[in-house]
């Protein structure tokens, strides 16, 4: 989870606008996303000994190199009504609408936002589950991946804190197909694991929706060398 300051299906999330730094993309599936969850290795979870956000990188590097941070590109993409100041990069104003967590419209401002962009595989779970032994660049590529950003309320958000699948869903029921199909996508992508609670309570999930697609695209899983984390 990081902080910005503040009846859906698909959502917005999850349209035509994934794609590389967040910018609009072709929209490309894999195969159904049930079926990616017995891709996925199962173990136990690791200590969080050593986590910090610092492992992860300066939040919102440019590491795209587009000229904007990661955190105004995902507002960009994800938000209705954007408004910049100076140039296209610094968003000031938009409308999530709605958001994925709730189903709700919900206003942003810079300053005194009631967005957050939310690392969909929390930077601290993806810790305990197998980020803790990669290079500074892996971590520094999935912190700032589209594929794992979404804008959504900060309410629901901060609670989630860096829960999985098994302890944490939106409470909008029409999102969580989505939602967890984008879990499964980004830990397959970057080889994360998950508990063995965690990949039933995917399943439990998935089940429902049997024809859920897995997202694809997003960012390469190492950043430029230039950037660098602790």
């Amino acid at each position: 989870m990081v902080v910005l300051g503040g009846g859906l299906s698909a959502c917005k999330g999850d349209s035509d606008k994934d794609g590389e730094g967040g910018a609009a993309g072709s929209g490309a599936r894999g195969g159904p996303a049930l079926d990616a969850v017995d891709s996925l290795a199962v173990k136990g979870r690791a200590p969080k000994t050593g986590y910090e956000r610092a492992r992860f990188g300066s939040p919102w590097a440019d590491i795209d190199s587009n000229g904007c941070g990661t955190r105004d590109d995902i507002l960009k993409r994800d938000l209705d009504g954007v408004k910049f100041r100076g140039g296209d990069c610094t968003v000031v104003s938009g409308t999530l609408a709605p958001d994925p967590y709730t189903g709700k419209d919900v206003t942003f401002t810079r300053g005194r936002s009631r967005v957050d962009i939310d690392h969909v595989v929390a930077l601290s779970d993806a810790w305990q589950k197998g980020a803790g032994g990669w290079s500074p660049s892996k971590r520094i590529a999935l912190a700032n991946d589209p594929l794992n950003l979404l804008a959504v309320d900060a309410g629901p958000n901060r609670g989630k804190g860096d829960g999985d699948t098994a302890t944490w869903l939106p409470a909008n029921k029409s999102y969580r197909c989505a939602y967890v199909a984008r879990q499964v996508a980004v830990k397959k992508k970057y080889g994360l694991w998950v508990t063995g609670a965690e990949r039933d309570a995917m399943r439990r999930v998935l089940e429902r929706c049997p024809q859920e697609k897995l997202p694809a695209g997003g960012g390469p899983t190492e950043a430029p060398g230039r950037f660098r984390a602790r």
